[in-house]
């Protein structure tokens, strides 16, 4: 039996476990193992200055999660909003309540930091993960796109 999962702020104690909880998350997506990409990520991570951040899902006192997320501006209302760009907990420990620990966790980092709201996007067919957003928040009726920087 494990203990109640806790959700923090990244610390630099974190660089192995993040690690090996990000290798767990490309590979989700099927992304191939780039240490230089893992370095940048942390990198950014620990950088004050950058605007990604990282929150730690543990149970007893072992990273089982995490989420990265960024404030962004909302010009339409004049305010800001966090964007969770990545959720992830490892294989082994879901369904102990990692994901909507961190969730919950970033909301209230919402509400502390005067944000309007908290966004993020899933793949379609996630449906696991889609299960439990729909009982923590309200989908959106936007659609997404996506396109390839060019030059002129």
């Amino acid at each position: 039996m494990t203990g109640p999962v806790a959700v923090r702020l990244a610390a630099d104690a974190d660089r192995e476990p993040w690690g090996e909880l990000f290798r767990g998350y490309r590979d989700f997506y099927g992304k191939a193992h780039d240490p230089a990409v893992i370095d940048t990520v942390w990198g950014w991570i620990t950088d004050p200055a950058h605007s990604t951040r990282c929150l730690i899902a543990e149970t007893d006192g072992r990273a089982i999660g995490f989420g990265h997320f960024r404030a962004f501006g909302r010009p339409i209302d004049g305010g800001h909003g966090l964007y969770l760009d990545d959720l992830f907990t490892a294989p082994g420990e879901r369904g102990t309540g990692a994901a909507s620990a961190i969730l919950q966790f970033l909301a209230q980092v919402a509400h502390r930091e005067g944000a309007s709201v908290v966004r993020w996007i899933t793949a379609e067919g996630n449906e696991t993960a889609r299960r439990l957003y729909e009982r923590l928040a309200t989908q959106t009726p936007w659609v997404t796109y996506d396109m390839a920087p060019r030059l002129r």
